[in-house]
């Protein structure tokens, strides 16, 4: 788009990616050491970052993503964006609200920060469980260690 910060554009890509499900394209969008974080899967670094969301997508069976809002300029970028999804393991509808923050690298997204409430995203993913003990640090870390063992298991797969 005319006047749209290159950052911007790379932003906007990025989801455009997302929402047809083209985990390469997202990937390519990423600096070789990108640095990832959100809730579920804190501190992914390099490769890693580019596997999640091949693994999240290729078990993604009605995921609709929706950007929201982009912006960005030469020292960052920032976006809003919704997900909605079944959540594989129980067949909970998920919304959950994304607010992402982004820095850039030789025209790469080089960090990239997700932030969303846990407790709202748990309440939904995991029915009354979730709402009982969504603000519970050891559903975190259950969640955490489990994503953490399906993204392990993926990247081995992929490696074979």
């Amino acid at each position: 788009m005319p006047g749209m910060h290159p950052h911007e554009a790379l932003i906007r890509e990025f989801y455009d990616a997302f929402a047809r499900r083209d985990a390469e394209a997202m990937a390519s969008c990423y600096d070789r050491e990108v640095f990832f974080s959100d809730p579920v899967f804190p501190g992914l670094k390099g490769d890693e970052a580019g596997d999640m969301w091949r693994m999240l997508l290729s078990r993604a069976a009605d995921l609709q993503v929706t950007l929201d809002s982009a912006s960005a300029n030469a020292e960052g970028g920032r976006a809003e964006w919704t997900a909605r999804y079944t959540f594989s393991k129980t067949g909970r509808p998920v919304v959950n609200h994304v607010s992402a923050m982004f820095a850039f690298r030789n025209g790469k997204i080089s960090r990239h920060y997700d932030r969303f409430s846990f407790y709202r995203w748990a309440s939904q993913a995991l029915g009354p469980m979730g709402r009982a003990l969504g603000w519970f640090a050891p559903l975190k870390w259950k969640v955490r260690k489990d994503a953490a063992k399906g993204l392990e298991k993926f990247r081995e797969r992929k490696a074979s």
